[in-house]
């Protein structure tokens, strides 16, 4: 489900049951982040899929890229995989108004 920076803004940062999960590459990431944000790169195919089986699948899934379309990919994929609530950033990171910090490496 696609949602406006302000929506998923809203939704992520209140949900207990939730996690932030960055689809962009290790470059892209080292950018800067949404705070408490996990990474798994849709552009690692076989990988990405791969560690999405080490997450729980009944949490809800607040997904961002850099504009809104790998995102987009990566809830579609989800879905198909079993996650029950996937949530696309619409306009990715780009237009993220809130706080972007550093990874920790």
């Amino acid at each position: 489900m696609d949602l406006s920076q302000h929506e998923w803004a809203e939704k992520a940062l209140a949900d207990t049951n939730g996690v932030i999960l960055d689809v962009r590459t290790e470059e892209e990431w080292e950018d800067g982040i949404i705070p408490n944000a996990v990474h798994n790169d849709i552009y690692k195919g076989q990988g990405f899929v791969y560690r999405l089986d080490e997450f729980d699948k009944t949490k809800n899934f607040y997904v961002y890229c850099k504009a809104g379309g790998r995102s987009a990919q990566a809830c579609a994929i989800m879905k198909e995989l079993g996650f029950a609530n996937v949530f696309n950033l619409e306009g990715g990171i780009m237009n993220w108004d809130g706080e972007i910090v550093e990874p920790e490496m």
